[in-house]
């Protein structure tokens, strides 16, 4: 009998920053079941922790009580990871461009930038409910 890859996974995580490594963790462990290149699983890993990240800081605000939601689909494919908050939500088209000259120098600011340049679709939804990231990752053959 040979081990086969479910098709989903879900991670719920208080809003706490602590438990990113944990995230980041279960992203490699599943890209390294989905055989992606070390490079992918690098990316993948940044990315996700990425957007944890912001969902714990800026949709929860912190709050351990609110819950932060990972989710993986995985498909022969691509692997789809979706990350969900309880926050307000955000305009992205409000984010400053971090490339521009007076930006560069800034601390924050460049964590959609690198998600969008590390996946190949990123998309942000908003509900009252809270904001939910949709990132792929296609797998090369």
């Amino acid at each position: 009998m040979s081990f086969q890859i479910p098709k989903e996974y879900e991670l719920i995580i208080p809003s706490e920053l602590d438990r990113i490594q944990e995230v980041e963790d279960f992203t490699e462990k599943i890209a390294t079941k989905m055989n992606f290149s070390e490079e992918a699983k690098d990316s993948l890993a940044i990315a996700v922790t990425e957007v944890t990240n912001n969902a714990i800081i800026h949709g929860n605000k912190k709050d351990a009580g609110k819950k932060v939601v990972i989710r993986y689909h995985i498909s022969e494919s691509a692997i789809t990871i979706t990350v969900r908050d309880e926050g307000a939500g955000f305009d992205p088209d409000k984010i400053s461009n971090p490339l521009a000259p007076e930006n560069l120098l800034k601390e924050s600011g460049r964590g959609i930038f690198i998600i969008k340049a590390l996946l190949d679709e990123v998309s942000f939804h908003f509900n009252k409910g809270g904001t939910l990231v949709k990132m792929v990752k296609k797998k090369l053959n």
